[in-house]
Parts: structure tokens; C-alpha cells; sequence
């Protein structure tokens, strides 16, 4: 994902924007980068995402998503579609 891809979809918040908080506010749990124009807040297909972001960046590491935009807002509407998410990071998906 480029950094000007977006995360969130909802509230089209990208994925520069969520590094830049992630630096900015070092936030201590994942939850809180829904102060970051509400990710998150929406449909809340991003969630698991903003999970995997922070704890990159816990581990010192530039927060990245590898799947393309394409990919991502196909399994989003898949989504919407069955309520199952695909895995992130290749951990078992959350319910």
C-alpha cells in the first residue's frame, strides 16, 4: 500500500496521515487512532488494519500494509457482502 492509499475508506483516511499520528501522538493502544479523523468509526472494516499498524509501529517498525488498493477495497466489499474478514498478517481473522 503507497502512503496516500487510504485505510480507512469510510472517512478516506490514509495511510500517510496514520503514520504521521502514529509518530505524532505515540498512542498506547490501537484504539486511540480513532482520534485520527475518525479511522476506524465507520464500518469498522479497518480496524484489525489500525491493530496490525500500531503494533508496528510498538515494535519500532514504519507501519506498512502489504496488500494493494485494489485487494483491499475488494475484500472490504466482500466484507460488507458475508461479514468474514480474510486474515491480517496471516493471524486468524477476528470475528
Amino acid at each position: 500500500m503507497d502512503a496516500d492509499d487510504h485505510v480507512c475508506l469510510c472517512y478516506r483516511v490514509s495511510l500517510r496521515k496514520i503514520r504521521a499520528y502514529l509518530a505524532r501522538e505515540d498512542p498506547q493502544v490501537a484504539s486511540l487512532i480513532s482520534e485520527c479523523l475518525d479511522a476506524g468509526t465507520g464500518c469498522q472494516w479497518c480496524v484489525p488494519f489500525l491493530k496490525e499498524l500500531h503494533r508496528q509501529h510498538m515494535h519500532g517498525e514504519e507501519p506498512d500494509l502489504k496488500v494493494s488498493p485494489q485487494q483491499y477495497a475488494t475484500e472490504r466489499l466482500e466484507f460488507h457482502k458475508t461479514g468474514e474478514r480474510p486474515s491480517v498478517s496471516g493471524e486468524k481473522p477476528d470475528s
